[in-house]
């Protein structure tokens, strides 16, 4: 990192307000970044543990749909060292901001609903980040890609196999983005933005005022934000060369613990880099006698009886003598009954699965690259209730949508 000028002033803002529509009962009663991830972690731990290692300690979060669960856990930001006198961690609830009350109608209009706080806080350059990402990367890095170019926007980005339309799509010559293409049907290239931004502080909002201006609306920054920037002004390129992926969507999230248990995925436990979170203290997990456990991760306070495969188990969970749970996520306090099985399922906190039972796939053959879409994978909402011997097809999304 250069050392020879003094650092700019860096204000993080992290947008955790997304519905995550594509995460179906997962996110129906809290916001996608306060999901559990690798047991006893959460998605917004990584954004939050990369500013802590990066020295950036100046976070606001920008909140939207189902906050309470994400501020249960984030609460004053301790474990991430952002409690604080001066500057740290602030939370901004929905209808905060100087651009009119409701909901935002995506993450540019979210982020100019601050713009007012922000000028009042005055950084040099504002950070923003998702919530829904694993990866590594050190933020002064990309400070320092941002500097060197004399740029407006500095983006980081990657190199991502399979079907990229989903992503943003970009062009990139000698370190300049040349084209930045949002969600495309016809990908031009394998590289991705990985939502992450860097943003002279000027240059972001007065080009939000002005495309607020000229389009009478805001919406998400691939509509309106970023290309004008490529077209008008200096876009640098930051490339990620490390493990990046998004878990936006039920087979990407249900494939991330796949990898994590198996070794090629992200690691929270890095000790050069590790993962912080906030958790409550609980005992370790109990693994009785005649229980099976392979290739799985155990939280604290898990009590394991039956026979664990491929999975990742979280706090205060308890899977009962003769019950089989086989490539799934299983998270806080869920209950799997005897003689139950549970395969290629994410099962949520609380869940409760009878006696007998069978969720999704009651085959033993198969491996995690059967699961190429979510359509095979089972998903179990917050405290649903599986009967004694009820038999839930592979796929199924419980409970249905009103």
């Amino acid at each position: 990192m250069s050392t020879g000028r003094a650092r700019p002033t860096v204000l993080a803002i992290l947008l955790a307000g997304g519905a995550g529509g594509r995460m179906g009962p997962l996110t129906e009663g809290k916001a996608k970044p306060a999901l559990p991830f690798a047991g006893s972690y959460h998605l917004v731990d990584i954004p939050l543990s990369n500013l802590m290692h990066s020295g950036i300690a100046d976070v606001w979060v920008v909140e939207q749909f189902q906050p309470h669960a994400l501020n249960e856990h984030v609460a004053n930001g301790r474990p991430w060292d952002l409690d604080r006198t001066r500057g740290g961690l602030q939370l901004l609830p929905p209808y905060q901001g100087d651009a009119g009350e409701g909901f935002a109608e995506g993450n540019a209009d979210a982020l100019y609903r601050q713009a007012g706080l922000i000028r009042e806080f005055g950084p040099d350059l504002v950070l923003t980040l998702s919530t829904d990402h694993l990866y590594r990367l050190d933020y002064r890095d990309l400070i320092d890609t941002h500097l060197a170019a004399d740029a407006d926007l500095t983006m980081v980005t990657t190199e991502v196999d399979g079907d990229v339309s989903r992503f943003s799509v970009v062009t990139a010559e000698d370190g300049r983005v040349t084209d930045f293409a949002y969600k495309p049907e016809s990908p031009s290239s394998s590289l991705v933005g990985t939502e992450v931004f860097l943003y002279d502080t000027g240059v972001l909002l007065d080009t939000l005022g002005m495309l607020l201006e000229r389009d009478g609306k805001l919406e998400d920054y691939g509509d309106a934000l970023i290309p004008h920037l490529v077209e008008h002004g200096t876009v640098a390129e930051h490339r990620l060369t490390g493990y990046w992926r998004d878990v936006g969507t039920v087979e990407s999230y249900w494939q991330a613990h796949q990898e994590l248990v198996h070794g090629t995925g992200f690691d929270v436990a890095d000790p050069t880099w590790p993962m912080h979170t906030a958790q409550p203290q609980q005992r370790p997990a109990l693994v009785a006698a005649g229980a099976v456990v392979s290739d799985s991760l155990l939280s604290p306070g898990a009590e394991i009886r039956g026979t664990v495969i491929d999975s990742v188990i979280g706090p205060g969970v308890v899977v009962a003598a003769d019950a089989t749970v086989r490539e799934s996520v299983l998270m806080d306090g869920a209950r799997v009954g005897e003689g139950a099985t549970v395969t290629r399922a994410l099962v949520d906190l609380d869940v409760r699965v009878g006696a007998g039972a069978v969720v999704g796939a009651d085959d033993a053959g198969g491996s995690s690259s059967a699961a190429d879409d979510d359509a095979g994978i089972t998903v179990l909402g917050a405290r649903h209730r599986v009967p004694d011997g009820e038999r839930i097809p592979p796929g199924a999304r419980l409970p249905e949508p009103d």
